[in-house]
């Protein structure tokens, strides 16, 4: 199994993003895709999630409204469009992959990707 993904890049703030997870050796329609993102120093935290069906998300606070999660289970790809992007929104951000419901949690997460790294300058 592998998860790849791509599309991070130094931005402005008030820039949009779009990050992409390519999944590999999965049934990817029976699979929840979640993206994690760690800045320097700090804990992974959550960013959002999406079920296996695509009909129900999930999403951290700190980005609700400004980021949306969607997948094409066709393309065995889930995307993240992130809008409005701060500052504190640099960090490496990775996907994930659990079978069927989505999760919050990091330690639900069966696969996990190497990473792609966003950074907002003010």
């Amino acid at each position: 199994v592998q998860l790849i993904e791509s599309g991070g890049k130094s931005v402005q703030a008030g820039d949009s993003l779009r990050l992409s997870c390519a999944s590999f050796g999965l049934t990817f329609e029976a699979t929840a895709m979640g993206w994690f993102r760690r800045a320097p120093g700090k804990e992974r935290e959550f960013v959002a999630a999406i079920n296996w069906s695509g009909d129900s998300t999930s999403y951290a606070d700190s980005v609700k409204g400004r980021f949306t999660v969607s997948r094409d289970n066709a393309g065995n790809t889930v995307y993240i469009i992130m809008n409005n992007l701060k500052p504190q929104d640099t960090a490496v951000y990775t996907c994930a992959a659990r079978l069927w419901d989505l999760s919050s949690t990091g330690e639900d997460y069966r696969y996990w990707g190497q990473g792609t790294q966003v950074t907002v300058s003010s």
